[in-house]
């Protein structure tokens, strides 16, 4: 089950966004910052957050669409993928948990931030360290926190895409919609 949160639920600290905008003269500025908003999944042992989407590919910044497109998808609800679009999002994972076996249908860059992750795939286990980065293909995949004591954190952006693959969500998240791309 899957129920909002305004601070996360791991001991890492706590992140925050900045979006970028132009004022009236055409100047760059900070167009909010918030700190992130969580939301908690397998009995507290993953927290999501999602930083920004997009529903177009290319994002239509032009009268600040962009900034009402991601108002919209977050009201209507998001699931792994944005189709036509794309998903920067956090995940903190709990000490020694595993997310399910599951494949998305989507190009997805996943970047260490915090401690280290197994990355696992039908053919094997690789480890990730703080700095690497996991270019996911549409491929069947688990994460698993290697620390029996320190959380981990993972910052993806996931992409739409065309591949003859199907989005699996496997035993999946408790709350978690089906991305329909």
């Amino acid at each position: 089950m899957s129920s909002q949160t305004l601070q996360q639920i791991s001991t890492l600290p706590q992140l925050t966004k900045f979006v970028t905008g132009h004022d009236e003269y055409g100047r760059s500025e900070i167009h909010e910052s918030s700190a992130f908003t969580w939301s908690s999944h397998d009995d507290n042992k993953m927290g999501f957050s999602v930083a920004y989407t997009t529903s177009s590919s290319p994002a239509v910044l032009t009268n600040n669409a962009d900034l009402e497109a991601h108002k919209q998808t977050m009201t209507k609800g998001l699931g792994l993928v944005n189709p036509k679009g794309s998903v920067v999002r956090c995940v903190d994972f709990a000490p020694g948990y595993s997310c399910s076996m599951h494949r998305t249908k989507s190009l997805d860059y996943g970047v260490v931030l915090e401690g280290e992750i197994e990355m696992v795939l039908d053919s094997g286990v690789s480890k990730l360290h703080r700095g690497d980065i996991a270019v996911q293909r549409a491929t069947n995949h688990q994460w698993r926190n290697t620390s029996s004591t320190n959380w981990a954190r993972m910052m993806f952006v996931l992409l739409d895409c065309e591949t003859d693959m199907k989005e699996d969500l496997g035993e999946g998240v408790g709350g978690l919609l089906p991305s329909g791309n």
